[in-house]
């Protein structure tokens, strides 16, 4: 192969010395030439010019654009895709909890306290329930440093039918309740000669019936029906009926209500406190409330009026009454902050069976009229400091005539043959025209289904017209509770009060006359009182639960009205079963 290579070259040179040798003429005289010069060139430089960015065009059609259309030619692609099926994220739930139609809860306790309660229900068809309701609350008394019997006992026997119809709900209940109390609050200066004439107990009785009617996708929306016989053991008897139907209707878009009342009242007391004479009531009022709701932004108000007509069927004389009505909302920040303000006025009948609810130690003797609560003007704001706590501020101020006040009776030693509550051992009531101004404050948290609290305070102050004080209306009021969870199974409740100095009158034996003795009323202080209750439970099963009570843990002896102490520590134990039929 090398060899080739070099023969190769060899070739190249002998033929390029060839070319070079006989390239060349052998004569070197080549002659001469004559070159005339007219003008010397001298080079110029072409004017520059700028091409156009957008150059002219002399095709005027060049100029027309063109409309371009675009178009799709869609047609359908098989897929052999297969979306997998969807399924529902797992959660985990509670059991729900099981409904039990009825209870029995039984408590005993010291003081010989006996607490049995038993609620029964049952339906009888598809639309058509009965229930009943049996309730006992005892004690054989046995308060520190009482010398007269000091027992009490409550029993009420409730019956209950209900009906729900397609656009009708009928409910009818019937009952009887029992009350048994002592007058056993006597001053210390009686002798016990004294003491051994005074038969302490009495007893109150009422039987009701009623019935309520409600409608729905009618102008009639409700009606109500009551009638209560009340009676004592001192042969004082008492009937009242109340009626109160309801109707609504829209007109413009807006809200229209009218409530009625025929509100009936009539007794009679055997004698008066002084045994002179029968004491005789009666009162029929005749009662309409037209209102109206307006609803705009985050406004809402209710603007109505009531008439009232009353007759004192006893004393021949009728009276007209007008109050206002007026109560509006407005939403400062959503649910967290709303403003509420009004006024408002009613006729409050009053009555001895509600007398005797509020102080069961009232003498058979009172007398009965109703209240003219001529107006009520409050404002205040409400709402939540955040999701699990709510609040309410609330001040007002009312004015009322023939206000009702509880007042110690004084011992009539004029008595022929002496009441057992004749020795200044009960309660009388008197009127007055009395103007309050009110402050209310409550908080409530409710952290989660475990933890509930609450808490709230009043402030009063009265301001009276014919009476030296407002008797026995407390200026100050706190308020206190809280109910925990413990475990699934413990729960635990606390609920804690406080009431301030009250007034009222006692009657002191004046040292100048000694017979026969004469007494002069005297203004004293009740003592505040402070009182705190636990509960605590323990759930064996979604039927069975235990439960054990501390009421006045603080083992106090005082008193809620004059000269009657209340009993001191009190435990009871007790459960509490739910059953089906």
């Amino acid at each position: 192969m090398t060899k080739i290579f070099q023969n190769n070259i060899t070739l190249v040179l002998i033929i390029l010395t060839y070319q070079f040798t006989f390239g060349q003429k052998k004569d070197d005289n080549i002659g001469t030439e004559v070159v005339n010069v007219v003008k010397p060139y001298t080079p110029t430089i072409s004017d520059a010019f700028k091409v156009k960015e957008i150059p002219s065009l002399e095709d005027a059609d060049n100029s027309r654009k063109e409309d371009i259309r675009y178009y799709f030619f869609s047609f359908p692609v098989a897929s052999t895709f297969v979306p997998s099926k969807g399924r529902a994220a797992k959660v985990d739930k509670t059991e729900a909890e099981k409904l039990y139609k009825n209870f029995a809860n039984l408590g005993l306790g010291n003081y010989t306290l006996l607490n049995a309660e038993l609620f029964v229900t049952e339906n009888i068809s598809d639309h058509e329930y009965i229930g009943g309701m049996f309730k006992h609350f005892s004690s054989q008394g046995g308060i520190k440093d009482v010398e007269l019997n000091n027992d009490f006992a409550t029993t009420s026997l409730d019956l209950t039918y209900g009906n729900q119809f397609q656009n009708l709900t009928w409910i009818s209940d019937i009952g009887y309740h029992n009350q048994i109390y002592n007058w056993y609050g006597i001053p210390n200066n009686f002798s016990q000669s004294t003491i051994d004439r005074i038969n302490p107990k009495h007893a109150f009785n009422n039987f009701y019936f009623g019935t309520s009617l409600s409608y729905r996708d009618s102008f009639f929306k409700e009606a109500s029906f009551k009638f209560d016989r009340f009676w004592d053991d001192n042969k004082s008897v008492e009937n009242r009926f109340i009626v109160k139907p309801k109707f609504e209707f829209g007109l413009f878009n807006q809200i229209i209500k009218t409530n009625f009342i025929v509100d009936y009242l009539g007794g009679n007391f055997e004698k008066n406190y002084l045994e002179n004479s029968q004491i005789k009531y009666g009162f029929t009022n005749f009662g309409v409330h037209p209102s109206i709701i307006v609803k705009k932004n985050d406004w809402a108000i209710n603007i109505g009026a009531s008439v009232f007509y009353s007759t004192d069927t006893e004393n021949k004389n009728s009276k007209l009454y007008l109050y206002p009505q007026i109560n509006a909302s407005l939403k400062v920040v959503g649910d967290f902050m709303i403003f509420y303000t009004g006024i408002e006025g009613s006729l409050d009948q009053n009555s001895y069976r509600d007398f005797s609810n509020e102080n069961p130690f009232v003498s058979p003797t009172l007398a009965i009229t109703p209240t003219n609560k001529q107006f009520d003007l409050f404002a205040g704001l409400k709402g939540k400091l955040s999701n699990n706590l709510s609040y309410t501020i609330l001040g007002s101020v009312q004015n009322e005539k023939n206000k009702p006040l509880f007042v110690s009776n004084q011992f009539n030693m004029f008595a022929t043959n002496t009441e057992s509550y004749q020795f200044g051992n009960s309660f009388g009531v008197v009127y007055d025209d009395i103007k309050t101004i009110n402050l209310f404050g409550e908080l409530k948290a409710d952290y989660n289904k475990n933890i509930s609290i609450g808490l709230n305070a009043s402030y009063s102050r009265f301001f009276t017209f014919y009476e030296e004080e407002a008797w026995n209306l407390p200026t100050l009021k706190l308020g206190a509770n809280i109910k925990v969870n413990i475990t699934s199974k413990w729960f635990a409740g606390a609920n804690v009060f406080y009431v301030g100095e009250r007034k009222d009158i006692v009657y002191l034996q004046s040292m100048i006359t000694i017979f026969p003795p004469a007494y002069y009323p005297e203004t004293t202080n009740i003592k505040s009182y402070f009182d705190a209750n636990i509960n605590i439970g323990y759930q064996h099963s979604d039927r069975l639960t235990g439960f054990l009570k501390f009421n006045n843990i603080a083992n106090q002896s005082y008193q809620k009205w004059i000269n009657y102490p209340v009993q001191g520590l009190q435990v009871m134990l007790g459960a509490s079963y739910k059953f089906d039929f």
